[in-house]
């Protein structure tokens, strides 16, 4: 799974209507009267700090973990890498994206789909993270 960083997000974004309620799936659209507030999406996923980024995913690895080729990643280089988050990585000049497992000194990057064999970083290898995933946005169309 490879990713491609397409910057930071231009300030002053767009707010957009919040329904007070939950819609479930097949209702067909919220009634005016029930918007609650406006919302702006880049302060909700907290896409206007400067030590946010955003990642465009490829591949499949991540799958399970709800990560799917072509969503969009939230990356959060403030926030310290530890055993089970979602990281954004370089690993011997190859970014990637996986789950940092870390058990003792030992530190693997593992996918989230079963045809991918866990990556145990060795001795030798060069391995720099780049940040957390904390969102990620998917388009349906």
């Amino acid at each position: 799974m490879s990713y491609f960083i397409l910057g930071r997000v231009a300030i002053g974004g767009v707010p957009l209507p919040l329904c007070s309620f939950r819609i479930p799936a097949g209702f067909p659209s919220p009634a005016a009267d029930h918007i609650e507030q406006q919302i702006s999406l880049d302060e909700v996923l907290n896409i206007r700090a400067p030590h946010v980024y955003l990642a465009s995913i490829s591949g499949d690895s991540m799958q399970g973990a709800g990560i799917f080729d072509g969503d969009l990643a939230v990356v959060d280089r403030s926030i310290e890498p530890v055993h089970g988050h979602i990281v954004v990585a370089l690993l011997n000049n190859e970014p990637v994206c996986k789950r940092l497992c870390v058990r003792g000194r030992e530190v693997i990057l593992l996918s989230e789909n079963p045809k991918y064999p866990p990556r145990y970083v060795l001795e030798g290898d060069d391995l720099a993270i780049w940040g957390v995933i904390t969102s990620s946005v998917r388009s349906h169309v």
